[in-house]
């Protein structure tokens, strides 16, 4: 029987120095992989490898979909903290290796193993985090973890771009190793928080079915399917869209997006401690389903950017609720295999988004309005997910 932390008294404050620390790290950790999204298509095009465009972001989340029931399972045994370790050295490790691997073969292996680092990091992250915080303030402290990390996602790609233009895309990988290892140092002071840890043995690494998901996160699973299918067709066609309206820093998406993610995620996390957690998440698979549409209308700088705005205001209702809600129903002595649950769902969406965004447009700008209105379909389909269970298809759970 796995333990679990003891209840955190709700009159604990949110800002300790433990969470302070947490949030450093995540920005560091996610500004190190984020930093060189824009420039990767080009980049495996100048390597040649044009036509696996797609492959860039699917790659990297196969991984990380793999990774998540051994990140879950070896969270609530051998502890959170050695968990965020491993994924954060995957980062140091690839962005060394990339200058060393520069041909077309190479580059994609590069890109499945670099899929680690969020198959492990966030999810031990998440449960350290659930662990040291009121239950009450849940919610809160997820929106300020995504903040976090949605600050250091988006201003490092126009930094990442910069470096590139500047210096070169081998400089670019340098700096994302380094602050990846940065990331790794702010953890140092951290403490465990998982008692009656257990020492790493390799039988921890057989996974069953009873580790792979949590049946209670199941509607999770359904409504992150369904609204992040997008954020996979982002990544892998707003370089590309961004060339073709006149954008010529890259990067730029990646920082509207988080600005305006950044301004609703903190109170949007508090209503869904307050009001619940589905009706946040109706509001925002909503705002998705419209920058998606506005996207695939995007023919100048200016409906790009308000597309960008939209997308990052829906994100940032998103993923602080959505990440709550998986906590809550998930197995309390289990937090590692229900965020687990969540994150193998959101790779799963990534990775298919990504793939088939890369597949069908093919180069092919034309085609690429048709992927957004695609994409809008199926996040007002997670919005209607949501509105059945309310209306009786499931008993509500928040």
């Amino acid at each position: 029987m796995m333990s679990s932390p003891p209840a955190v008294p709700a009159d604990t404050p949110l800002y300790t120095p433990a969470f302070l620390l947490l949030c450093l790290s995540h920005a560091l950790f996610a500004g190190s992989f984020n930093m060189m999204i824009p420039e990767l298509p080009a980049y495996l095009t100048s390597l040649g490898g044009a036509e696996h465009k797609g492959l860039i972001i699917s790659l990297f989340t196969i991984t990380a979909g793999i990774s998540r029931p051994f990140s879950g399972k070896l969270s609530d045994s051998i502890g959170r903290i050695p968990v965020m370790y491993i994924g954060v050295l995957a980062c140091v490790i690839c962005g060394v290796l990339y200058p060393a691997l520069a041909f077309v073969n190479g580059f994609l292996w590069l890109r499945f193993f670099h899929g680690f680092s969020t198959g492990f990091k966030p999810t031990g992250t998440a449960a350290y985090v659930a662990d040291i915080v009121p239950m009450h303030r849940r919610g809160e402290a997820m929106g300020m973890l995504g903040i976090c990390f949605s600050i250091g996602g988006a201003s490092a790609p126009p930094l990442g771009s910069w470096i590139a233009m500047s210096w070169s895309v081998d400089a670019m990988f340098y700096v994302s190793s380094v602050m990846a290892a940065l990331s790794m140092l702010v953890m140092y002071k951290l403490q465990e928080t998982l008692p009656e840890k257990q020492p790493f043995k390799l039988g921890l690494l057989r996974v069953t079915k009873d580790d792979i998901y949590d049946p209670r996160v199941i509607p999770v699973g359904i409504v992150m399917v369904f609204c992040y299918f997008s954020y996979g067709v982002i990544l892998t066609l707003v370089p590309d869209l961004s060339d073709s309206v006149g954008v010529q820093n890259r990067g730029t998406f990646f920082a509207l997006f988080t600005l305006a993610s950044v301004s609703t995620r903190l109170f949007a996390g508090r209503i869904s401690d307050s009001h619940g957690r589905e009706p946040v998440l109706k509001v925002s698979a909503l705002m998705i389903a419209l920058a998606m549409l506005a996207f695939g209308s995007a023919h100048s700088p200016a409906m790009l950017y308000l597309s960008s705005i939209l997308f990052g205001l829906g994100n940032g209702m998103f993923a602080p609720a959505i990440n709550a809600w998986s906590v809550d129903l998930g197995d309390p002595e289990r937090k590692g295999r229900a965020l687990a649950t969540m994150y193998i769902a959101l790779e799963i969406a990534i990775g298919v988004g990504a793939f088939l965004a890369g597949w069908y447009v093919a180069n092919d700008l034309e085609r690429m309005p048709a992927v957004f209105y695609f994409a809008a379909a199926l996040s007002f389909g997670g919005f209607l997910y949501l509105w059945w269970r309310r209306q009786g298809g499931t008993r509500p759970t928040t």
